[in-house]
């Protein structure tokens, strides 16, 4: 199964048409968060029906709360936020949001939160397993100027996953 994934759109789509083209045939769109730039849920229409295959979707921590219905509610989008999803052989396990930030974004997350959501989630789970998440694993892909930013429950539960699919932004530290 071929994967396109994506992450930290922040409301810019003008290159994700040529980011589909140049990747030519694939089966399953994943987007890990920051669909939109801190609102306007309708916009992430925009990029979720550029896809012709199913979009695996979780939301950013720039993203609201609110941007789940839009992920609930697109025919051909799959919210993944605290939800398991089988396709291809494959389960998928998806996180939104992130752990707490200093910059107090719309969606954010405990730590504890984060555990219980992933430990009931890969209860669950069999076989392959993939986390989209748009937080990343402590002491993974979370260097940042100022340190470390990743999920130190989400670090916890690493051994458990086949692939880690995530995003960090680095758009304005957030």
């Amino acid at each position: 199964m071929k994967l396109l994934a994506l992450s930290d759109l922040h409301g810019d789509y003008s290159y994700v048409k040529s980011i589909i083209e140049k990747a030519g045939d694939f089966d399953v769109a994943l987007i890990a968060g920051d669909l939109t730039d801190f609102g306007h849920d309708e916009k992430a229409l925009e990029v979720l029906r550029m896809f012709e295959v199913p979009v695996l979707a979780v939301p950013g921590n720039c993203d609201h709360p609110s941007i789940l219905k839009i992920l609930d509610e697109n025919k051909n989008t799959v919210n993944l936020h605290n939800s398991v999803y089988e396709i291809g052989g494959l389960t998928f396990i998806g996180l939104g949001g992130s752990n707490p930030t200093p910059f107090n974004t719309p969606f954010e997350l405990s730590e504890k939160k984060i555990n219980e959501y992933i430990g009931t989630l890969l209860s669950r789970s069999k076989g392959r397993i993939i986390l989209l998440s748009h937080a990343p694993p402590r002491n993974t892909a979370d260097k940042l100027p100022h340190g470390n930013v990743g999920s130190e429950a989400l670090a916890r539960y690493l051994g458990r996953f086949d692939l880690v699919v995530c995003g960090i932004s680095m758009k304005r530290g957030v």
